[in-house]
């Protein structure tokens, strides 16, 4: 009875601001913006923003795949160090969270736009700029660059617990290196590769801020079109209907993430 007492301020606080937010948003995406009567007049509309859907999904995958192969070797060397050596360099992976995520993008615009600090070297040198901004490329760059902390976390606390009794075991059972990492240190960490692959994909899927000022109207992403919704095009009704599906695939995600994790960390990896 004491713990239910305890826990009423946390049912409180989801039930003000995440409960009755989804419910706002699930009402304005079946209710008409005139009339205020159910519809499916919203949802219908959303076949029209299908490539958009594609194109947030397929960059927010690259961009989650190009944090892993940067993320897991630098989780596995901080594991890896020593416990000094290992509080320093988390310190540095996430201090750049410290900072403000706008002002982390605008750095990169200062950086990648036509006349920015590295087209004004490429142009000292006699050659032409570069098309460094407003492409996809930009825009994943942005991406990793702001999420990459997202995935190096999980990797790093997962290795982290590895036993090193498993390692050890293998190496008496006559594995090389490769074989250590590939039959034992990969598997166990499993948990950690999903875990960082769903909270990069998670933010990317929705972000507009980046795209806004990294890329250009061919690399419009699905958060941008919500934000124009609500700020430019006045339908909050159609803004809401898109915000519903992204928040269907964003509890997918969580789902899956949840169902491998548990089912990785239930089982037994022998070398």
């Amino acid at each position: 009875m004491k713990s239910k007492r305890l826990l009423a301020p946390y049912v409180a606080w989801m039930t003000v601001f995440t409960l009755i937010p989804l419910g706002v948003v699930v009402y304005y995406a079946f209710t008409d913006s005139l009339t205020g009567q159910f519809t499916l007049a919203n949802l219908n509309n959303l076949g029209a923003y299908l490539p958009i859907f594609l194109r947030s999904i397929f960059l927010s995958l690259i961009s989650a795949a190009i944090c892993l192969l940067i993320g897991y070797p630098v989780a596995y060397t901080i594991a890896n160090t020593s416990p000094k050596w290992q509080r320093m360099l988390s310190m540095l992976v996430m201090l750049p969270m410290c900072m403000s995520f706008l002002l982390r993008t605008l750095a990169w615009v200062a950086m990648l736009e036509d006349t920015g600090i590295i087209n004004s070297l490429v142009t000292a040198l006699g050659l032409k700029p570069l098309p460094l901004i407003r492409n996809n490329g930009s825009v994943i760059l942005g991406m990793v660059y702001n999420y990459l902390p997202y995935m190096i976390t999980p990797l790093y606390t997962v290795i982290m617990k590895i036993d090193p009794r498993l390692i050890e075991a293998a190496q008496d059972l006559g594995c090389n290196h490769r074989q250590v990492f590939t039959r034992v240190i990969l598997p166990l960490s499993v948990p950690g590769i999903i875990s960082g692959v769903t909270m990069v994909f998670v933010p990317a899927v929705s972000t507009f801020y980046i795209s806004q000022k990294l890329g250009s109207t061919g690399t419009t992403m699905i958060g941008d079109v919500i934000e124009s919704q609500f700020k430019t095009a006045y339908n909050p009704n159609l803004g809401a209907a898109l915000s519903l599906v992204m928040m269907i695939l964003i509890f997918i995600c969580i789902g899956f993430m949840n169902r491998f994790t548990d089912n990785d960390e239930e089982g037994v990896v022998t070398p």
